[in-house]
């Protein structure tokens, strides 16, 4: 299952099923699960622990070291789940510091050209579309989407089911289910992503209603967030407000005149 011209060292553990393409070159200290595919070309390196059913289209570099003036060498490491899939030219890096992991859960899709920085934590069932960005020990939830060339500044938090638009950048945390569009702004709830995770229309009007509450008060966020409490009573919503609370590097802020939080109560209420 491995082609001729296709490099691996002795000291890299392949399961019986992996299969290995033309040209690539896999590194001692890497594990491969059970039924995963590298296609041609690939580099797989470092510390690299990798689940079942990964796919690796030609051109990933999987595990390189980060991209850090203070790291020193060190043995660094790199977890990933199973079930994802790496498009054209992806790049991955292990983390900064032989005390903690870069890593990447289960079922996500990184398109060609995307980059996962160095201690970067994500769940599961996430898109990085063509060329997002994500600096290093960046934070993302589950079933978020960036969209193509969206940048994510390193520190930054990005909660479940929220939505970067293409060309998005942020250096503020963006909470869950929201919208970010240009710089750190907010137009917004992800609508389609919240239908689609199944949330109810009682469950998608407590998330308008909390979204309004703490974005169009006029309000110090963190003031806002911690009245909104007790209007509250789903479980996912209150994360929401909880995700703010927390926020540390800020958030980021509501569009004036945009989004879905003033434009769309009717399809939030259907």
């Amino acid at each position: 299952m491995i082609d001729p011209t296709a490099i691996v060292s002795p000291q890299a553990r392949l399961h019986p099923t992996v299969v290995v393409g033309p040209y690539a070159v896999i590194e001692a200290g890497v594990v491969l699960g059970e039924g995963c595919s590298v296609g041609p070309h690939v580099h797989l390196t470092g510390l690299t622990t990798i689940g079942a059913r990964n796919r690796f289209h030609a051109g990933c570099v999987v595990g390189d070291a980060p991209q850090d003036f203070k790291y020193g060498g060190e043995p660094t490491r790199l977890r990933i789940g199973d079930d994802n899939t790496f498009r054209e030219h992806v790049t991955v890096h292990r983390s900064n510091s032989p005390d903690e992991e870069t890593v990447v859960g289960h079922h996500n899709l990184f398109m060609a050209h995307s980059h996962v920085g160095h201690n970067t934590v994500m769940g599961d069932h996430n898109v990085l579309v063509n060329g997002a960005l994500l600096g290093g020990h960046v934070t993302v939830g589950n079933r978020a989407i960036l969209s193509g060339h969206a940048l994510v500044h390193q520190f930054v938090r990005i909660g479940s089911l929220a939505m970067m638009q293409g060309g998005a950048a942020i250096t503020r945390d963006l909470p869950p289910f929201c919208m970010a569009t240009g710089l750190n702004s907010l137009c917004g709830l992800n609508l389609v992503g919240l239908r689609r995770a199944g949330f109810t229309a009682e469950q998608r009007r407590q998330a308008r209603w909390a979204y309004q509450a703490v974005f169009l008060s006029g309000k110090p966020l963190r003031q806002a967030a911690d009245e909104a409490q007790a209007g509250v009573s789903d479980a996912a919503v209150r994360e929401f407000l909880q995700f703010i609370q927390a926020s540390k590097r800020g958030v980021c802020a509501h569009r004036i005149g945009r989004g879905a939080a003033q434009a769309s109560e009717k399809e939030m209420d259907d």
